[in-house]
């Protein structure tokens, strides 16, 4: 006897997308640019998603006549933000500056999301950036099959930028070969890139502009050619002023990576947070906060982003090997490894601070007792 069985067809199991670690400004951020986008009233640049004002408030923070609440993006000085925003209005391009950790790759991919609502047009600057990175590129297989044409030409996100009026990103210019730095002269002068090979060349439309960071204080630093400084308006971004706008900054910033790694808010998570602010600004400044105790500055920057990590991993030890609490052990470890880079002179310097500021300080005891354990 034979039985027949009908064939079954089995539907293959769809996969959802993958959460992305750390997604785009303009998807974190989709709702409140959605929000500020349809109150937005005021008068738009050629090709920009908000107004000045919009891309201000956006960074800066604020609420909105319907009650929504737009997040700081970036805590500092109003005014440079309002300088930063209206130079990519213009015809300038916009250099932001500063030492290390002052986020400056934050702003920019945040002014990138506001303005184009894409910050993903970017160039990340090394000392092996080629030229065809902030050019353009060829597919060899179609350029030695059928020689030079458009189809074969692989545009930068430079190129991308200037044919679709978008805003580019260039991180750590000053790391890029100041042959190949020069690049950008004709780009921001002429808003032309040409294309020799095939005699043609694309001009930049309306809302095209270009945002580079840069900091001096790092090793193998090309310092950039008077003729390309003069095409950027410069906005210097500075250090937080105070202990609290710092406090603040990193508090806001450790929560949405919390967050963003399903990490449990940590209670009275800012006592450590204060404390590692205030070592970091006293082994910066190279004086005691109340200014009684000058101190020897360590090699490392000790900047604002270098605190954030510290206060992040304390906060994964705390959640996965401790009760939860963000305590003085867990912040330790992170704090030597910022400040000892050097290990023959940062170690002396970090013992000294030790002895003679930490470990008279009223209660900051446990902290003395955790970062000398992990110091020994």
């Amino acid at each position: 006897m034979s039985v027949s069985v009908e064939p079954t067809s089995v539907e293959p199991k769809q996969e959802e997308p993958a959460e992305a670690l750390r997604p785009h400004a303009e998807e974190a951020f989709a709702g409140e640019l959605a929000a500020l986008a349809a109150q937005d009233d005021r008068p738009r640049p050629t090709r920009w998603k908000l107004s000045p004002w919009a891309v201000a408030t956006y960074l800066l923070g604020g609420t909105l006549p319907d009650g929504t609440v737009i997040t700081p993006k970036y805590v500092g000085p109003r005014r440079l933000v309002e300088v930063a925003v209206t130079t990519l209005a213009t015809d300038r391009a916009l250099l932001l500056l500063g030492v290390p950790g002052t986020a400056k790759t934050w702003v920019s991919e945040h002014l990138a999301a506001a303005v184009s609502g894409d910050s993903t047009l970017l160039v990340q600057g090394t000392a092996g950036t080629p030229e065809e990175a902030i050019r353009y590129g060829w597919n060899y297989a179609q350029l030695l099959a059928n020689g030079p044409s458009r189809d074969a030409l692989v545009p930068s996100p430079v190129m991308r930028a200037m044919a679709e009026g978008m805003t580019a990103r260039v991180e750590e210019l000053t790391r890029i070969p100041a042959d190949v730095q020069d690049t950008l002269i004709t780009i921001l002068s002429e808003k032309t890139l040409p294309i020799p090979e095939l005699g043609q060349e694309v001009q930049a439309v309306r809302g095209f502009n270009l945002i580079a960071t840069a900091n001096d204080r790092d090793r193998g630093v090309n310092d950039l050619s008077s003729a390309l400084r003069r095409r950027f308006n410069t906005v210097v971004l500075p250090l937080p002023e105070s202990v609290e706008a710092e406090v603040d900054i990193v508090s806001r910033r450790v929560d949405q990576i919390g967050r963003s790694l399903d990490l449990p808010a940590a209670p009275d998570g800012i006592t450590e947070i204060r404390r590692v602010v205030t070592v970091f600004r006293e082994l910066r400044d190279g004086v005691t906060s109340d200014g009684r105790t000058k101190l020897k500055a360590p090699s490392g920057t000790l900047s604002t982003a270098e605190a954030i990590s510290v206060v992040t991993n304390g906060l994964a030890l705390a959640a996965h090997f401790g009760d939860g609490v963000l305590r003085a052990g867990d912040v330790a470890a992170g704090i030597l490894g910022a400040v000892v880079r050097d290990p023959s002179a940062d170690r002396v310097i970090w013992q000294e601070y030790l002895e003679a500021v930490v470990r008279e300080r009223d209660g900051w005891k446990d902290f003395y007792r955790a970062c000398r354990e992990v110091s020994a």
